[in-house]
């Protein structure tokens, strides 16, 4: 079964005992949010804008932490912004997401032409199987700030992994090829401008992906609220947090590997066309030489 990818209802019934226990665990440490009060159903929506998005000065924000700002639209719901580029929406309408993002199109940094999405529904239920496989959702006791924030850090991650997935990917099909080249053949055929572009093709997507997130990082909201950390642990597990920044972190590495090796094909290239340009230019002297001493030493 390929990695982010699971039985839907297993999750659900895996996922609502746990949340339950947190729920019940964490209710004298929060408070129900009034913006989303009269509701049993929203949707999470994570949405990828772009390379990074500045919070400075956006929201109750304060330097650098992963617990990310907190936007309250007036027409109501919630909105997550992470400086790694993602804003989680909760509870808006088509229109309203429209509003929040072009709200922040200002603040994002290498902004995504076609920018990736995934979504969670959560329910406000009594936490049993039932409801959740019927549903076929994440059902939480209580609608606090502090499970919403949870299920917002988990699913930003999962959709820059995603995103990152996708990028690596393409970046492989580029390199195959040559790859392939050097194998069947012992070099590389395609002419040395034409591979430097392919190269710099990778290179670019790499360089986009650097600074995205730590996807192992618990969120610092767990240090206030440790009655969390099931909930969080259980999230991450289902998503295949863990599982899948180590599998891209190997593709990674072999990314490199192969890129160095294809530009160390371009290097020898061009020290091969050095070399014959040195022996050519020897061979010229050389004839001079000799012209010198046969043809004008004769006269």
């Amino acid at each position: 079964m390929p990695l982010g990818q699971f039985p839907r209802n297993l999750w659900v019934l895996t996922m609502v005992v746990t949340m339950a226990d947190d729920s019940a665990a964490g209710a004298a440490h929060a408070k129900a949010l009034p913006m989303l009060a009269g509701r049993m159903e929203w949707t999470l929506k994570a949405i990828l804008l772009g390379e990074r998005i500045d919070t400075r000065g956006l929201g109750a924000a304060a330097g650098a932490t992963t617990t990310p700002v907190t936007l309250q639209p007036p027409e109501g719901g919630l909105a997550f912004v992470f400086r790694y580029g993602v804003v989680v929406l909760v509870g808006l309408d088509a229109a309203a997401e429209r509003r929040m993002v072009e709200s922040l199109r200002g603040r994002i940094v290498a902004p995504e032409e076609s920018p990736t999405t995934e979504d969670v529904t959560i329910v406000l239920g009594d936490g049993s199987a039932d409801a959740a496989a019927a549903t076929d959702a994440v059902v939480l006791q209580d609608a606090t700030m502090e499970h919403l924030q949870i299920v917002a850090n988990v699913l930003s991650k999962s959709v820059v992994l995603a995103y990152q997935e996708s990028a690596i990917a393409a970046a492989l099909d580029r390199i195959e090829p040559f790859v392939f080249q050097l194998r069947d053949r012992g070099g590389v055929m395609t002419q040395g401008a034409a591979l430097l572009r392919q190269i710099g093709h990778v290179l670019s997507a790499m360089q986009r992906m650097t600074v995205r997130v730590e996807a192992e990082d618990k969120p610092d909201l767990l240090w206030d609220h440790p009655q969390l950390e099931r909930l969080y642990a259980r999230l991450a597990d289902e998503y295949e947090i863990v599982e899948r920044s180590r599998a891209l972190g190997r593709k990674f590495t072999l990314i490199n590997e192969s890129v160095t090796s294809l530009l160390q094909v371009v290097d020898t290239r061009r020290a091969i066309r050095l070399e014959w340009a040195i022996i050519l230019l020897i061979a010229f002297e050389i004839l001079l030489s000799l012209y010198d001493i046969f043809v004008r030493g004769a006269h």
